[in-house]
């Protein structure tokens, strides 16, 4: 793969370049949605940066925390590595800072999660790119399938033929994506589309850590399929909370003029 491209004297990560990508894309769709719930398309900006930093902080912490012996013996290096980021770190920073810019934007925060659900799967699928550009580890057990692939020029190099698991979560985070944007139209509770791209991100994580090379500590089971699980339960807990026969308030979507928040 290509961890790094070279323009002239210039070195760029393509993992960077990807994440980069990724978040502009996130910010494109976090606007047109914002507008389709009648909110001020002007708070992507702000949503998705601060979203963004705090889910970088989060990963890496969270990857350092997984391994403390190993944290406490190489603390610099571990901290500023350029590969190393655990989803689940990533995704609990990102849902604190939701929960503030809730607070202080005055949006019901299930509201604005809803929102943010169908930009969080796409970036999270275009970032994958960078982690299979990068050959950072991602990559799954030996295959013999036809799609295989392996990283001997990778951050984590393999001279092996592997699951490309990162085009696997790829492509799972696009048509998750599409998903809530279309099921969105039907004016859910809030929360609903919350609930599902949990239910479906934590699914697929579960799934693709069976072909993972992550080490198992719990119950066989690797850090990342128990925290996909926690969003599973979660997720099943808002289809209750948020059950018709409930009568929560809907999320409806309008067709009028934004509202500006400030």
């Amino acid at each position: 793969m290509y961890p790094q491209i070279q323009i002239g004297q210039v070195i760029l990560g393509t993992y960077g370049l990807t994440m980069g990508l990724a978040f502009v894309c996130a910010w494109m769709l976090l606007e047109a949605n914002l507008k389709r719930y009648n909110l001020s398309g002007r708070l992507a900006v702000p949503i998705v940066f601060l979203v963004a930093v705090a889910g970088i902080i989060g990963s890496k912490l969270f990857h350092v925390l997984e391994f403390p012996t190993t944290a406490l013996a190489h603390p610099v290096s571990r901290l500023f590595s350029s590969n190393g980021y655990a989803w689940f770190g990533g995704f609990l920073a990102a849902i604190i800072v939701l929960w503030l810019l809730s607070r202080y934007y005055n949006i019901p925060t299930m509201l604005l999660m809803d929102v943010m659900s169908p930009s969080a799967a796409l970036g999270y699928a275009i970032g994958r790119l960078g982690c299979l550009l990068a050959g950072d580890g991602d990559y799954g057990v030996a295959t013999s399938l036809p799609w295989r692939m392996s990283f001997p020029k990778g951050l984590v190099p393999t001279a092996q033929y592997v699951h490309p698991t990162p085009i696997y979560e790829c492509l799972a985070g696009l048509l998750f994506s599409y998903y809530l944007w279309r099921i969105a139209e039907r004016g859910l509770p809030h929360g609903s589309i919350l609930a599902r791209y949990l239910l479906l991100t934590g699914t697929a994580r579960f799934l693709v850590e069976f072909i993972r090379l992550n080490p198992r500590t719990i119950l066989g089971l690797s850090n990342a399929q128990v925290a996909s699980l926690l969003c599973v339960v979660v997720g099943l807990i808002l289809f209750g909370y948020n059950s018709p026969a409930l009568g929560r308030r809907t999320a409806v979507l309008t067709k009028g003029p934004t509202e500006e928040v400030p």
